[in-house]
């Protein structure tokens, strides 16, 4: 069979992009009104999209957080009661995580209050606030799942404690949280009498954080619960 001569095969791929370029004009023309409609619907939700985020949810924001300032305040100094209900002047966190609920600071709030519950021993509703709270991919994510493991194991459900424990550990590995949960998480451990398990957690600590006080003190407790193992 012949071979086709370059300029044969230059001249099918020019038939061939003119064909398909008719073909995409035709399909254009055809459906003009359709392709307006979608192409107008598109820049319709953009301009929706821009004019919420700068007419509503820019001043809301602003508005939740000269709320939570007074909030803050009075966590600051453990008066608990004061900085989950308000002062009458200003919205304590449950209000603010109610009523701005789609800012950061309606966010952040619900973990204040999960902390000003847990600190104040509603456990249950501890919980439910540090739950609500969307730390996903920060540090202060991982501090309210440890939160929710202390309120687990206040409630003496060690085995959820411990998952939350590890959650913690997971979720943010650095020098700060993680041997403090990889400690509690072997205290867990204990109470549970999964003495390998407390050991692998207290060696994890004394090996990978060695400079923090838990790893300076990850002997003791590594000695602790061989005893108990033996």
């Amino acid at each position: 069979m012949a071979k086709k001569s370059k300029e044969a095969e230059k001249d099918e791929v020019i038939v061939d992009v003119e064909e398909v370029y008719s073909k995409t004009e035709d399909f254009i023309n055809t459906n003009q009104n359709l392709i307006m409609g979608v192409v107008g619907g598109i820049i319709a939700i953009i301009v929706a999209f821009y004019a919420y985020n700068r007419v509503y949810l820019e001043p809301l924001e602003q508005e939740a957080h000269g709320q939570m300032f007074a909030a803050e305040q009075y966590f600051q100094k453990d008066s608990f009661d004061l900085a989950l209900n308000g002062d009458g002047n200003y919205l304590g966190f449950i209000d603010i995580a109610d009523e701005y609920g789609n800012t950061s600071a309606g966010n952040l709030a619900h973990y204040y209050a999960g902390i000003c519950y847990l600190r104040t021993g509603d456990y249950e509703t501890a919980i439910e606030e540090l739950e609500s709270f969307d730390g996903s991919g920060e540090m202060l994510g991982a501090v309210a799942v440890g939160a929710i493991g202390d309120a687990y194991m206040e409630l003496d459900d060690v085995d959820e404690a411990l998952t939350h424990y590890e959650k913690a550990i997971a979720a943010s590995e650095n020098n700060f949280t993680s041997p403090i949960y990889l400690q509690k998480a072997g205290f867990a451990a204990e109470k549970a009498g999964n003495f390998d398990k407390a050991i692998d957690y207290y060696t994890q600590v004394k090996e990978k954080y060695p400079t923090t006080n838990e790893g300076r003190n990850a002997d003791k407790y590594i000695a602790r619960a061989e005893a108990n193992l033996n």
